[in-house]
């Protein structure tokens, strides 16, 4: 098992990228769940998919699939960050 010895600058870097990357996706997910779903819906409902007005579509399915797309690109971020900052299990 190899230790990998980090600097405190270092750790604080890693962990501001981190929150960073945190921030920005659940900003995301509120603009899509809440704004689209809530604050948008009625200029959304002017569109329609498969029979459905487009703000029903992302208050009940929309935001959903984005939570779930959300999680893969932070496990994608993730993993880059592991390996820029040397944390990564090769």
């Amino acid at each position: 098992m190899q230790i990998n010895p980090m600097t405190d600058s270092k750790k604080k870097q890693y962990w501001r990228e981190n929150i960073r990357y945190v921030l920005i996706l659940l900003s995301i997910w509120f603009l899509v769940s809440y704004g689209a779903g809530i604050l948008f819906k009625d200029a959304l409902d002017t569109i329609r998919i498969g029979g459905f007005k487009l703000g029903f579509w992302f208050a009940q399915q929309g935001s959903i699939y984005v939570f779930v797309i959300l999680i893969f690109v932070y496990v994608y971020l993730m993993n880059r960050l592991d390996r820029k900052y040397h944390f990564d299990e090769d």
